[in-house]
């Protein structure tokens, strides 16, 4: 069974996501999962939002929960309103500055008190940030977010080596071969970000776990139809 993994919640009805109308649509549209972006704010703040400055252009890191304008939601407040959904939490960098400490560990506090952490799903593109979720919270899944060729340098090995239970590859690198060899390792996998039907039915017919997409509703008809 392929999930649907809503990217930012259902974003395409409610762009950019990220947002609580988004997660909350995503839910009612049949969601199994919903993918979201955290930052950490300079009060300590987790808050969910893509990029890592606002549209004004104002850095998250910059500020306190105060300052945010009221669109933006705070982790805590998008984990209750996705309710029995899945979350698929991505933990970002935010460029050059230095990785925060208290990012990961306040975001691993806040899904441990969450409840049922077999419901989330931690991952990123910074092998760093992975590596410190490891090593202080070894029973959270874990996942390496990738635009690279999952069958080139050993990647797949490294993936599974490392603990992790999922690679999410890029859309554009993932073949019936790349699916077949992650799961003889081991391996989920979960692309993004895929609205066209055709290629959804594709890749569940190569036997993907999760289609990440803006478009849950079609993404479940295509399924359906597959």
């Amino acid at each position: 069974m392929v999930s649907v993994v809503a990217h930012r919640g259902a974003s395409a009805l409610h762009p950019p996501g990220n947002t609580l109308e988004a997660f909350v649509a995503a839910r009612e549209l049949d969601a199994d999962w919903v993918e979201l972006d955290v930052h950490a704010l300079a009060d300590g703040g987790l808050v969910v939002h893509h990029d890592p400055e606002l549209p004004d252009g104002r850095a998250l890191h910059d500020l306190v929960t105060a300052e945010l304008p009221a669109w933006v939601p705070l982790l805590d407040a998008v984990l209750v309103a996705c309710g029995p959904m899945g979350v698929n939490v991505e933990i970002k960098a935010d460029g050059p500055l230095p990785l925060r400490p208290a990012l990961v560990a306040d975001t691993i506090a806040l899904l441990e008190r969450s409840g049922d952490t077999d419901r989330f799903l931690i991952t990123s593109f910074e092998p760093s940030i992975l590596d410190a979720v490891r090593a202080s919270a070894p029973q959270l899944r874990t996942g390496v977010l990738t635009m690279d060729d999952p069958m080139a340098d050993g990647l797949l090995d490294g993936i599974a080596a490392a603990g992790h239970c999922a690679i999410n590859p890029w859309n554009g690198r993932v073949t019936a071969a790349m699916v077949t060899a992650a799961h003889a390792r081991g391996l989920e996998v979960n692309v993004w970000t895929v609205d066209d039907p055709v290629r959804i039915r594709e890749l569940a017919a190569f036997g993907v776990d999760g289609i990440i997409t803006n478009v849950p509703d079609l993404c479940r008809s295509a399924l359906s139809e597959g």
